[in-house]
């Protein structure tokens, strides 16, 4: 069944210069790219983006890490479009994640792992809308 996912490509990869490489693994995996936009997101964006990590330590780092360089927000569908998606990033840690994944590939800690996907379809619903709400 087609259904929707918003992935993220992180500043992290923009610094690295590997933006091209994950976009054509995202095409070559069969995702459709139906949405997106390069955008520098302020701080109070990140922390309005990842208020459910609000009390959690590592918030201000991530908010601070998302908001420091440009990111590419994208609205990606296919059959099972979350799972796949989650699937091709691998694990959150790149240490922990599977060889040929994303984040083992180009991820270098949980925050700088190069990529963001939605992790259930109430989360890629409420994703999409932050990002994409027209």
């Amino acid at each position: 069944m087609s259904e929707k996912t918003l992935a993220i490509i992180k500043p992290d990869a923009f610094k690295k210069k590997i933006v091209g490489k994950i976009i054509q693994r995202i095409e070559d995996e069969g995702f459709e790219i139906v949405r997106l936009k390069l955008i520098r997101l302020t701080l109070e964006e990140a922390k309005g983006f990842y208020i459910i990590h609000k009390d959690k330590k590592f918030y201000a780092s991530l908010t601070g890490f998302m908001s420091s360089g440009p990111c590419l927000p994208m609205v990606l569908e296919a059959d099972s479009a979350i799972a796949r998606w989650r699937e091709v990033m691998g694990a959150t840690d790149p240490a922990l994640a599977e060889p040929g994944t994303l984040r083992r590939a180009h991820g270098f800690s949980i925050e700088r792992n190069a990529v963001h996907g939605s992790d259930a379809p109430e989360t890629a619903e409420w994703e999409i809308k932050y990002f994409f709400a027209s």
